[in-house]
């Protein structure tokens, strides 16, 4: 059942301790979705998942199994966040966040063909902690974002494996959540899984070379957004977030992308998607659960982008679905996981072709971090 819009044209302001300031609902564009594919789902009885009429699903990985039989390499534990990537036989390949604790994180890999079969799977990070979820550069690398407290890290890391990642300490230590990388300024914005976690964005000193570079945190006038440097991105002396006392706070900061020049980042606490303008410095809301009395979409997480520019927002929480926001960012039901209430749905990416989608149970049926499962869904043309 969807949810029933209330009256209210602006939401109440969200950010902790900055009551005063207001910020505007996204001015709804009146263009038609292009979410056609959801209009009528079907239920897979094998694996009890409702999916759009007319696509399939199967289960590629198990926490705990060979991806491919005759592999040493298990699939890790509790999946999480999840990028594709097109390789040079045009195949591709999915990478999927570990979020285990006390350095059996990491990143896995599955590697797929031209038909669109498994042909590999392997390790590309290991030996860190709780990865959770992280971001694509447009230069084909894996930012996969440590969510382990004040002195969590960003690895950049090589998709096909090759090359051995590489911790990335200037984007500062903190509770890492995700990264988005605007491809016009080079700029990558994060966000901070806390109560009162900030909004920061990296600028290197060469634009694509994570080496080196400033780490600022938004600062808000109103609705429009400034940027302040954090003098010890480290957090040698105090944590990043209370660096700067006048930053922004966003409860709970999860999933970032980059679209058309802005970025998209959900709040799980508060259950909204922000939309901030890379060009204007405005920030809105373009979902808030609160502005519906029967919210369809809560526990908002993981974000990609659909070819056709809609977002999917995973659920934390909520009903186990990846919900669609459409032109107008009013939410649609895309994937429905039955009988997985225990687990949150992970890792939503599109094949480089846009065919296929692939996501994440972290937890699977039982709940428990090594029954987690990865899914793909092969739409129809």
């Amino acid at each position: 059942m969807r949810g029933i819009k209330s009256r209210r044209q602006f939401l109440q302001y969200a950010m902790l301790g900055l009551s005063s300031m207001a910020i505007p609902n996204m001015v709804k564009a009146g263009k038609r979705s292009a979410i056609n594919l959801i209009k009528e789902t079907w239920l897979d009885k094998d694996l009890n998942i409702e999916i759009p009429k007319g696509s399939v699903i199967r289960q590629i990985a198990q926490s705990s199994l060979p991806v491919i039989n005759n592999k040493k390499f298990l699939w890790h534990s509790a999946p999480d966040g999840g990028a594709c990537f097109a390789t040079e036989d045009n195949g591709w390949i999915y990478v999927s966040n570990c979020e285990m604790k006390k350095k059996k994180g990491g990143v896995g890999a599955i590697r797929f063909n031209n038909k669109g079969l498994i042909v590999d799977a392997y390790p590309i990070l290991d030996k860190t902690s709780r990865n959770c979820a992280g971001g694509k550069t447009p230069w084909n690398t894996w930012l996969s974002c440590e969510e382990s407290g004040d002195h969590g890290q960003i690895y950049e890391c090589d998709p096909a494996g090759k090359q051995t990642a590489i911790v990335r300490p200037a984007m500062g230590s903190f509770n890492h959540e995700a990264a988005a990388v605007d491809p016009d300024s080079g700029y990558v914005y994060l966000t901070e899984d806390l109560r009162d976690g900030c909004f920061y964005r990296f600028k290197p000193h060469i634009k694509n070379n994570l080496s080196e570079g400033a780490l600022e945190v938004a600062v808000p006038n109103k609705n429009v957004l400034s940027w302040k440097k954090i003098d010890d991105p480290l957090a040698k002396i105090k944590p990043t977030r209370y660096q700067v006392m006048d930053a922004a706070r966003f409860k709970g900061g999860e999933g970032i992308v980059y679209h058309n020049k802005q970025i998209f980042f959900t709040t799980k606490i508060d259950n909204i998607v922000w939309s901030y303008h890379t060009q204007t410095y405005l920030i809105t809301r373009v979902y808030s659960a609160s502005d519906y009395q029967l919210p369809l979409l809560t526990g908002v997480d993981n974000i990609e982008v659909s070819p056709s520019g809609e977002l999917l927002i995973a659920e934390d929480g909520g009903n186990m679905q990846i919900i669609a926001l459409d032109r107008n960012y009013e939410p649609h039901v895309l994937v429905d996981v039955h009988g997985q209430d225990r687990s949150e749905i992970t890792g939503p990416a599109f094949s480089p072709d846009g065919k296929r989608l692939y996501f994440s149970s972290q937890r699977g049926k039982t709940g428990r971090s090594k029954d987690g499962v990865t899914y793909e869904i092969t739409f129809s043309a």
